[in-house]
């Protein structure tokens, strides 16, 4: 079976041959829209200082050149700014020819066409996390608005990604803390459950499944998220909910979990038993040899603090034993 058709048969739960993986070699390659409306690249504006804008226009600060930095200033300091906000274009069919190519160039491979978020990763960064979080209790018609059209510029992307030729969409969102989601069950299924419903039923009816990573405690939602189309979650910390737990989903769903071992617990023990006991119970459980699992790898582990070694300690495991 080639990369693309193990990641296929493990979506659709069909028995692939092995277990689906992105650590080396990879089953997989992603690609992005070229267009550009706001975004910048880096410029170092003093000492041990970065700065840039991104698509959406918002400004990102850093102090060192490696790091991804984060939102020092949103676009909209006031919804006033909206009416006369540009934005980003997706629409257009040429700016994705970084995904045509990667189509061309990798015919056998899964490929993964980036989207920057649904909604919430958009807007909160537009509006600041703190402001954002109090916009969606007191200003719900505005952000409302804002929603709609973040919504209406994801749709040209998941459109034009499935005509470039991707087999997925996948985007970030980071719903939970370590405890529990930012916001109320309720809330997320009143604001955001139809918008996650609608996007995911317009990426199936282009043929794309669509995947979705998520860090923090979401158990809450994730009945909601699955009931709304998403096929497969990517989660750093599959410990915060628990491998039984990740199970259960597949009982009544053919959800697939995306997970490396998990950065936050096991890898932190650099123990070599504890992390090979965990990477077999992964299979054992989400896995069991008809698909519903890809054995992860988190690429930065310079910012979890551990050596190389550990992670790949968990990748001979898999490898190992997903056969």
């Amino acid at each position: 079976m080639t990369p693309r058709e193990i990641v296929q048969r493990t979506l659709d739960f069909t028995g692939p041959e092995r277990v689906a993986h992105s650590f080396a070699p990879s089953d997989f390659v992603s690609a992005h829209p070229d267009a550009r409306t706001h975004a910048t690249p880096w410029r170092e504006i003093g000492p041990n200082r970065w700065e840039r804008t991104d698509e959406w226009g918002n400004t990102w600060a850093r102090i060192d050149p490696t790091s991804k930095g984060e939102v020092t200033k949103g676009v909209l300091d006031d919804f006033a700014a909206l009416s006369r906000y540009e934005f980003p274009d997706y629409s257009q069919a040429q700016d994705y020819e970084t995904v045509r190519k990667k189509r061309a160039e990798n015919p056998d491979m899964w490929l993964i066409g980036s989207l920057p978020g649904f909604a919430f990763n958009i807007a909160r960064k537009m509006r600041k996390l703190e402001q954002y979080l109090t916009d969606i209790l007191l200003e719900r018609d505005a952000i409302r608005d804002l929603h709609d059209r973040i919504d209406a510029v994801l749709s040209d992307m998941i459109r034009n990604h499935a005509a470039a030729g991707a087999d997925c969409i996948m985007f970030p969102e980071d719903w939970g803390t370590q405890t529990q989601t930012l916001i109320s069950p309720a809330l997320w299924h009143e604001e955001f459950f139809p918008r996650f419903q609608k996007l995911c039923a317009l990426a199936h009816e282009n043929y794309l499944y669509v995947f979705m990573h998520s860090c923090g405690q979401i158990s809450a939602i994730v009945p909601d998220l699955i009931d709304a189309g998403i096929d497969l979650f990517q989660f750093d910390q599959p410990d915060l909910h628990g491998i039984d737990t990740l199970a259960a989903y597949q009982t009544n769903s053919p959800v697939t979990f995306w997970c490396p071992v998990d950065i936050q617990t096991t890898l932190q023990t650099r123990n070599e038993a504890a992390i090979r006991a965990k990477a077999r119970e992964m299979l054992d459980k989400l896995w069991q040899g008809r698909g519903g699992f890809i054995a992860g790898y988190y690429s930065d582990n310079a910012s979890i603090g551990l050596e190389q070694k550990w992670q790949e300690i968990a990748c001979d495991t898999f490898a190992a034993d997903g056969i």
